[in-house]
């Protein structure tokens, strides 16, 4: 009887101590599953309850999140439970209590199940530490199949037949009641894997903004009541209020923070003794390329916090590839000012160096800065430079001799487009084919004639040709007329006539003279040549009494209309021509024409005479 009581009291002991509570966020779970499995439950009722059931699961993501490292070295493994449980187990199978046994089995089972699910959120809560979101969902996937694994064996049991029996007996109702909660245990294991996998943008966000010691501003905000409500539909936009405000404190800050850039990179010029005379050149080439490089960076950043402060590798090979770009065109701009500079100061000073060598030395320079930026674009790009270099090398010269043609029409194309020649939409005449560039291929360029056929000319063919290109002007086309004046004209009256034109087309507000004001469009390209003929302006004017050809006195005029617009150009002329024929009126002369003068010797009074024939 006494060893009877001593095995009943360390029964009871153990059980106590076994019969630990789940945690509350379990206990509610358990009870909304509960719920929803009652007979007559309504389709609302199931709808209401799956709102609190999402909502407290963000709720208990925030807790994790705001206390991860905390929760991460206070996992709950159930060890002493299922330790009590086991003894247990052991003292009823030698008493023979079957339904005790299966009781607290199941009850082993559940423990598990929350140990295994523990465990798994706390690797998860690890890998949110990875760089990129992508490496974070394949390390999430990862742990969730394990997670799966652990719990194979857990669930290959069926406790329906269990569920069925009918008995009075207190111990098998205390063991349905466990597989009961076993199997919303299970529910709930499969709901937290669907709530991870829904919140895996918002945990992988908050343990960011964990990083920067945010976490709790952030929760503070999203606790607001119109921030509740604004967020889910933000959110079908990939969104919410913490990323709109802190992409509106990114743009704040970067359009501030620029002011220092310029500040520090003015500051940093004017300490290099070599570029302090050339720093506003500088400043001034590359001000618009900061500015674009900043915009993109700016862009980066807003990216970057949209997709939940994780970098998308495609995206950031693009914006290396822009870096890259822009990193090279502000060298390049750099480089090209202080030449500028050094071309003025050479052509000032050092007439011995010839232009062209100059010239072909920037150009060299240029070149090789482009080249070092194709291959910082080409490494951006994750292209491999050594294989690149290297078939360069081996495939380039195979490639040479299959396609000798089409790299001679290339070549064609990067002489045109270098040497600047002529554009797309550009007026030109080459071995006797005239039209309009419509544009320059990397095989052929096409011209559109000015009876609208097209003409196909390969580039390796037009990069050997002389061109004329008519565009290549911003002031001045040419008005030339030879005006013949009849020889029984005065010489006063001709005299009067030369004078009155020189001074009409000086006066003329359509003619370009030496008074005429041109503002030159800056052209950073750097050019031992006079302003005029590198921008295309003529102003030249000339009215001389030319030559006595066989009919006529002629009179030259040589000038330019300011317009070089053919219409424009044709009423200049016009407008020019009808000023002359008042000015001819008005000192009476008149237009010579080609004529011819026969002479009769004889005559019957012994006169000579002459008759005059229009020819």
């Amino acid at each position: 009887m006494y060893r009877f009581f001593i095995l009943f009291v360390l029964i009871f002991t153990i059980s106590l101590q076994a019969k630990e509570e789940y945690t509350p966020f379990i206990e509610k779970q358990i009870s909304f599953i509960q719920q929803m499995n009652e007979n007559n439950i309504t389709k609302n009722k199931i709808k209401a309850i799956l709102t609190l059931q999402r909502k407290s699961y963000e709720e208990a993501i925030d807790v994790i999140m705001s206390t991860k490292q905390e929760y991460i070295n206070s996992i709950l493994s159930y060890e002493s439970e299922i330790f009590a449980l086991k003894k247990i187990i052991k003292i009823n199978k030698r008493a023979g209590n079957r339904y005790a046994v299966l009781r607290d089995e199941v009850q082993i089972r559940s423990f598990q199940l929350l140990a295994n699910q523990s465990f798994m959120i706390k690797d998860i809560l690890s890998s949110l530490d990875y760089a990129s979101f992508d490496e974070f969902k394949k390390e999430l996937n990862e742990n969730i199949a394990q997670n799966q694994v652990k719990n194979q064996e857990l669930l290959n049991v069926d406790y329906a037949s269990i569920l069925n029996l009918e008995s009075d007996s207190k111990t098998l109702k205390q063991a349905k009641e466990n597989i009961k909660e076993f199997n919303a245990i299970v529910e709930i294991n499969q709901d937290m894997i669907n709530y991870v996998y829904l919140f895996e943008g918002k945990m992988y966000r908050l343990n960011k903004y964990s990083k920067y010691h945010l976490i709790g501003v952030v929760l503070y905000v999203n606790s607001i009541e119109i921030v509740k409500f604004i967020n889910p539909v933000l959110e079908n936009y990939g969104l919410n209020i913490i990323k709109l405000l802190a992409i509106a404190l990114l743009i704040l800050s970067i359009y501030f923070v620029r002011r220092f850039v310029y500040v520090a990179v003015e500051g940093f010029i004017l300490n290099v003794d070599a570029l302090k005379k050339y720093s506003r050149n500088i400043l001034d080439a590359v001000r618009r390329s900061i500015d674009l490089l900043i915009i993109i960076a700016n862009v980066n950043l807003v990216v970057y916090i949209y997709n939940d402060f994780s970098t998308v590798e495609v995206l950031a090979k693009i914006f290396n590839i822009l870096y890259g770009i822009f990193l090279t065109l502000v060298v390049y701009k750099v480089l090209n000012a202080v030449a500028e500079i050094k071309v003025h100061e050479i052509d000032s000073h050092n007439r011995h160096i010839k232009n062209e060598v100059v010239n072909v030395g920037i150009k060299i320079v240029n070149f090789i800065i482009m080249m070092i930026g194709l291959l910082i674009v080409l490494h951006f790009a994750g292209a491999n430079l050594t294989a690149v270099l290297s078939g360069l090398g081996i495939g380039g010269f195979a490639v040479a001799l299959a396609a000798k043609d089409s790299l001679a029409n290339f070549f064609g194309t990067l002489s045109i487009l270098l040497s600047d020649v002529f554009s797309q939409g550009d007026w030109i005449v080459i071995d006797g084919k005239e039209g309009v560039v419509v544009e320059i291929g990397l095989r052929v360029t096409t011209l559109r004639t000015f009876d609208n056929a097209l003409i196909a000319i390969p580039n390796a063919i037009l990069a050997n040709q002389d061109v004329k290109n008519w565009n290549k002007r911003e002031l001045g086309r040419r008005i030339k007329m030879s005006l013949g004046v009849k020889y029984d004209s005065k010489a006063q009256d001709i005299k009067n006539a030369v004078n009155e034109i020189r001074e009409m087309l000086d006066t003329h507000p359509k003619i370009a003279t030496e008074n005429t004001q041109y503002k030159y469009n800056p052209i950073k390209a750097a050019k031992l040549v006079s302003q005029d003929d590198l921008h295309g302006v003529k102003k030249i004017l000339l009215v001389y009494l030319d030559e006595f050809s066989d009919s006529s006195i002629n009179i030259l005029i040589y000038c330019f209309s300011k317009s070089t617009e053919w219409e424009e150009w044709l009423r200049v002329k016009e407008d020019v021509m009808h000023k002359i024929m008042e000015i001819f009126e008005k000192n009476n002369l008149e237009f010579a024409f080609p004529s011819m003068s026969l002479y009769h010797e004889t005559d019957a009074s012994g006169v000579r005479s002459r008759d005059s024939y229009d020819t």
